[in-house]
Order: C-alpha cells, then sequence, then structure tokens
C-alpha cells in the first residue's frame, strides 16, 4: 500500500495558518494587560501615603484675650525667686546648655560660640527699642544684653503661677515663648510691670509684645487684671489679625528702628556710676574793712572789760557792729553747688 506524503502548498498553508493562530492569539493577550504602573499599585498591599494634615492657623490674640479670667491682683506674699520659679537659668530642656545661652543663640546674629554652647559674642536687634546692641561675654559686658520675661514672674506669681505646681512654674520660667534677649537699660526700666504700666518705647513692636504676654497666659493658665485687660485690649484693637503664639515665629523682631523720643539714649553703654556730689567748700567772702574793723573790734571787747566792781560798758555799740557784719556778709552771693 502507497502512503501520500503532504504536498508541499499544504504544508505551507499550514505554516501561514499557524503563525495567523499566533498573532491572533498575541494580540488578544496584549488587550486585556495590565499596565505595569497599575499592576503595581493593584498588587501592593501598601497603601497609599495619606496627606499631612493641615496645620490650623494660630487664633488672633484679641480672641484669646477674650478667653482670659479677668481677676484682681493676688497679693505678692510669699514671692521668691528661686523658690517660687527655680534657680536662674536650667537646662531644663537636656540639650547641654541653660537657658540663657539657648535664648542667645537664638536671637543673636554673628554668633561665636565656644566649643560648649557658652555665647562668647553677638549682635543683638533689640526688639524693645530697634537699636543694634554688640554683646560681648564678661564680667563688666554681659549685663548689657540681658533676658527678659516678657511676662514677669512677680506678675505671674500674682495673676494666677502661685497655684500651678512647682514644676509648672519652672516650666514657666524657662518657656522659650516667655522670654527674649534684649537690653539690660530697657529692661531695668520695665522692671515687673504689665501692660497697663509699661509698653515696649518702639511702637511697631507693641502688637508683637502684648500678644506674646496673652500667649504666655492663655499656655500657662494665667489671669490678667481689669487695668491689664483693657490696657491689651486697647493695642490688640489697633491690630485685630496679630496672631498669639505658640513657639517663636522668625517675624518676631523688628525691623531696624531711629530710636524716637522714648528710645533710651545709653542702652549702648554701661549704665553711668553713681553721681557723687563734691563736698563743699568752705565759704570765705570778703568782708569790708569797715566791716572787718568792727567785728576785730567786738571780738578784743572781751579783753578790755575793766575790773569787777567797777561798772560795766554797754555791750549795745558792739552788738550792732556784729549785726552790721553779717548783714554785709549776707549779702555778699554764695556759689550754688550741685
Amino acid at each position: 500500500m502507497t502512503v501520500r506524503r503532504p504536498t508541499r502548498s499544504v504544508l505551507v498553508i499550514g505554516v501561514i495558518v499557524g503563525v495567523l493562530a499566533a498573532i491572533l492569539i498575541g494580540t488578544a493577550v496584549t488587550g486585556t494587560s495590565v499596565s505595569p504602573d497599575r499592576a503595581r499599585t493593584m498588587g501592593s498591599a501598601t497603601p497609599t501615603a495619606a496627606r499631612p494634615a493641615t496645620t490650623a492657623p494660630e487664633p488672633a490674640a484679641l480672641a484669646v484675650l477674650a478667653t482670659l479670667p479677668i481677676k484682681g491682683r493676688a497679693p505678692k506674699t510669699g514671692y521668691d525667686r528661686e523658690e517660687s520659679f527655680g534657680s536662674a537659668w536650667q537646662d531644663v530642656d537636656q540639650n547641654g546648655c541653660d537657658t540663657r545661652n539657648d535664648i542667645l543663640a537664638r536671637d543673636l546674629t554673628v554668633l561665636v560660640v565656644d566649643s560648649g554652647c557658652e555665647v562668647q559674642s553677638g549682635t543683638l536687634l533689640g526688639p524693645y527699642t530697634g537699636l543694634t546692641i554688640a554683646f560681648v561675654r564678661g564680667q563688666t559686658t554681659s549685663s548689657l544684653v540681658q533676658i527678659d520675661h516678657v511676662v514677669a514672674l512677680s506678675n505671674a506669681w500674682q495673676t494666677g503661677a502661685q497655684q500651678l505646681s512647682q514644676q509648672q512654674r519652672v516650666a514657666l520660667a524657662n518657656d522659650p515663648l516667655n522670654l527674649l534677649a534684649v537690653d539690660g537699660v530697657t529692661n531695668s526700666r520695665k522692671g515687673d510691670g504689665d501692660t497697663a504700666t509699661w509698653l515696649p518705647p518702639l511702637n511697631s513692636y507693641r502688637c508683637i509684645y502684648v500678644a506674646r504676654q496673652v500667649s504666655v497666659k492663655a499656655a500657662h493658665a494665667l489671669w490678667v487684671t481689669p487695668a491689664e485687660h483693657d490696657a491689651m485690649t486697647r493695642i490688640l484693637s489697633d491690630c485685630p489679625d496679630e496672631l498669639s503664639s505658640t513657639g517663636i515665629a522668625p517675624g518676631d523682631a523688628p525691623e531696624p528702628a531711629e530710636p524716637d523720643d522714648e528710645t533710651p539714649s545709653n542702652v549702648f553703654s554701661q549704665p553711668a556710676p553713681p553721681h557723687v556730689r563734691p563736698a563743699r567748700p568752705p565759704c570765705t567772702p570778703e568782708i569790708p574793712a569797715t566791716a572787718a574793723t568792727s567785728t576785730a573790734t567786738a571780738t578784743a571787747a572781751p579783753a578790755n572789760r575793766p575790773p569787777a566792781g567797777y561798772g560795766a560798758p554797754s555791750s549795745r555799740g558792739t552788738i550792732s557792729s556784729i549785726s552790721s557784719a553779717v548783714k554785709v556778709v549776707n549779702t555778699i552771693p554764695h556759689s550754688n553747688h550741685s
């Protein structure tokens, strides 16, 4: 029996059909494939990163002021800087530097710091005056730049701080929000004054200053006195958009300004030594010859008295001569020593 072999045409047709089938199958697979990016998204078990939450803006200082209790000033009884608020300039954040050097490093520019964290020198744009102050560490120069408690600790003690725990008071005394590097002269003039009794000489900084006081009082559960509340309201009403603070904003420092009439003129130098009034020299005016002769005669008169038992001469002439001499002396002008 003879077996027929397929002809060449049949083989060619079979090859063509196979190629076409392969093309059709490939096209179908490609049409239903998933894009690489989508495949990674679908196959990944890790969720997409959530968008960061938008930070709510700080409330206006005037609105925060409205939330502060208004009470009378408590007595200062029992107040002691160290016993009430701890020793000055502790390292409460445990960064190896005390609070004073932390604030100097924050508020000064052109800093020179030693191998530790002591600020050796720098330049301060005084927030209360707008004047530039050169700081150099030294026994007689360090006090030119001082760290001010925006809400004075004495004021804090009388407006609620005495009801806080010791730990809370130490936190208040070292809170960067309540601390500013300022010139020593202005800080001394402020003392423990509140808004009702003291404001920065630089008018353009007053809104920022009062808003910061409001923020400190709100953060540490302090109240305001009626006079303090009224003064704060008056200042903040001129800048209703001034925000309260929960930290230090880069724009807190004032722009350099020319000193006005209220700006201390001696913020660059150390306080002058107390004036010593010179000793007043004895006043030895010249006495006219006639008066001097009368005075000499009056002085010598007792030596020419007659012995006891004889009538004593009248003293009216002598007293008259002395009175004339005194009158002459009193008419001579004296120099005024101050």
